[in-house]
This record gives structure tokens, sequence and C-alpha cells, in this order.
């Protein structure tokens, strides 16, 4: 493979991605704004838009149906999106192979820039090698931190998910707990392994991996009540989603177990169950920040050749624990659909 034109053997010293921003981001609005909007908009510098030229990228991840967390990522790739004058190209499917053909469509798009998830990275491996051929620079987030070297992208924006899990699996020997049902719900997404695994690597107790499918919810309530009632030892149930935390919570209950839930990843009805007492922590890896950081990043490269890492370290994004001693004020964000 020829990498010679691709934008990682072009760059130039590397800088400060935020800095950047700020010093290149103008308090106008978008040239194609004109008029009143553009005059309301002078007169708020928080609403500041770039003023260079139009481009469009590909924001392409392995969202499922119905999994909210995407919506939090899809609302800060929306954000940088809007303040750097780039036309966003939203697709997701949760198939590695779909997935891969949507890259491919975004490149055939022509588009200027593509962000990908690397749920699954060796499905993506071909198509990555055909943006790059094609001149396209592509950068990481969420999934494939392990990877994204590998396949030669620019920079990658998400959280150690190792890192994450051996730090949840600490929370949990703090809190008492004994026996732990890890709940993974999508089988082969190297990410969520990673979370398991890191849990199983510091927690002090025995961890048991329990495969279901995500998109079947009622599958995956009954499968934890199941496990639940097969094994009453089970003293907390572990989610590696939002969602799946709060159908563990009624899986508790139809259990009748004394199990406590806490999970990875946040949203505003989780952080109503946090206050409540029904959920103990989560790790918030802060999906608004990833989608963000990503579309910027490549605002950035396109405009005056930055790339956050130097294309060596990713830019993490967590994690940060969410408990009832923080709940509060993460929950102000979180009732936006921001955290």
């Amino acid at each position: 493979m020829d990498r010679s034109s691709h934008p990682r053997s072009r760059r130039i010293a590397p800088v400060v991605a935020v800095a950047a921003a700020a010093a290149l981001t103008l308090a106008g609005c978008s040239s194609s704004s004109g008029g009143k909007k553009s005059e309301e908009g002078a007169a708020n510098a928080s609403a500041g838009k770039a003023t260079t030229p139009r481009m469009t990228v590909a924001l392409v991840t392995h969202q499922a149906p119905g999994d909210t967390f995407w919506d939090t990522v899809r609302k800060g790739a929306e954000a940088a999106a809007a303040k750097d004058n780039i036309k966003l190209v939203y697709s997701a499917d949760p198939n590695a192979g779909n997935q891969a053909n949507l890259v491919q469509n975004a490149i055939d798009q022509k588009v200027d820039g593509i962000a990908v998830t690397l749920a699954k990275p060796d499905a993506l491996k071909g198509v990555i090698g055909k943006a790059e051929k094609a001149g396209i620079p592509v950068v990481g987030l969420n999934s494939g931190l392990s990877d994204w070297k590998k396949l030669n992208l620019l920079e990658f924006f998400g959280q150690d998910e190792s890192v994450a899990g051996e730090a949840f699996g600490k929370k949990l020997n703090e809190v008492g707990a004994k026996k732990v049902l890890c709940v993974m719900q999508e089988q082969g997404n190297v990410g969520l392994t990673q979370r398991c695994d890191g849990v199983a690597k510091t927690f002090e107790g025995k961890v048991d991996p329990q495969n279901v499918n995500g998109t079947d919810m009622p599958a995956v309530k009954s499968t934890i009540t199941a496990k639940l009632k097969q094994d009453p030892s089970i003293d907390y149930v572990v989610t590696l989603g939002a969602p799946f935390a709060l159908t563990a919570v009624q899986s508790v209950g139809d259990a009748g177990s004394k199990a406590k839930v806490a999970t990875f990843d946040l949203n505003k009805d989780l952080i109503k169950s946090i206050k409540a007492g029904d959920i103990q922590f989560a790790v918030d890896q802060q999906p608004y920040l990833q989608g963000y950081l990503a579309v910027d990043g490549l605002w950035l490269y396109k405009n005056n050749g930055n790339y956050s890492g130097g294309g060596e370290q990713p830019v993490l994004t967590g994690p940060a624990f969410v408990d009832k001693s923080n709940v509060d004020k993460i929950g102000e964000f979180a009732a936006k659909g921001t955290r």
C-alpha cells in the first residue's frame, strides 16, 4: 500500500487542537448565513462560526437501532459541524460488513473527511485503506483505540476501555462486591471485551461474563433475570451501556435478587436512576466530546494542518465516575442530551 499520499505522511508540527480551534474560529457566522442571522450571531461571541470553505464530513458508527448513546455522540459532532461550516453526513450499522459499505459510500461521495468507529477493526481495514488511497483523512472515535495506529488513522478520540475496566474493578472492590455478572450486549465487539477483561483484572472477586443480544431488549431482560435466579450469589450486575443498566434494574426486581447495578456510559434516564439509588454508579466516557473532537479534528487538519496527539497518542475522553456525589451537576448537562 502506497502511504505517501495519506495525510499522516504530510504532517506539520502538532499543535494542541483546542488552542488552535480558539485561534482559528471567528466570532461571526459563516458566510452562507448572511443578513439578519449574521447580525444576530455576531452579537453572541459564543456562537462564533468559521468562515473557512464548506467541508463535508462523514461520521460512520456501529450504532444499533435504539441505542441512545449515539444520539449524544451525534449531538457533539453536529455542534462542531455547525461551528466549522461543515456538512455532516451521519450513517450507522451494527453489522461490521454493512458499516464498511457505509464508509465506501462516503469515499464514493468524495467527502473531505471520515470519522469512524472501530468496534470490529479487521472488517474495516480494507475500506479504510481505500480512503487512504483516495487522499481522504480518517479519524477514529469511541471504539478501536488498540487498532487506530495499525490502520494508519490520523487521530483517535475516545476512552481506553482496558483502563476504564480496571478503574471499574477497583471501584467494585471499594463498595465490597464479591461476584459480578458482566453483561456484554454485542459479541465480538473488542471494546466491550476489553471492559469486562479490565474489570476482571483488578476486581478481587469473581467475574461471570454474559453475552446478550443488545438489539432485543426483552431477551436481554429475560437472560439477566434467569441468571440472577440461577445464581443468588451475584451481588452486582455490571452492564456496558446505559440502556442495559436500566433493563438490569428491572431484571433484579423480577428475579427477587439483592444484586446492585452499576454500568459503563450515561444518559439522562440513567441520571434519574443514580439519584434514586437504583444504579450505584456509572463510568462516563463523554460521548459528546468524542463526536465533537472527531469532527473538529478533521476541520483543524484541513485548515491548519493540526493533528491531536501527533499521530502517536490518542486523545482520551474518559473514564470519569458519576455517582450520588456529583450526579446533580452532571445531571444538568445530561438533561440537555449532551452528557
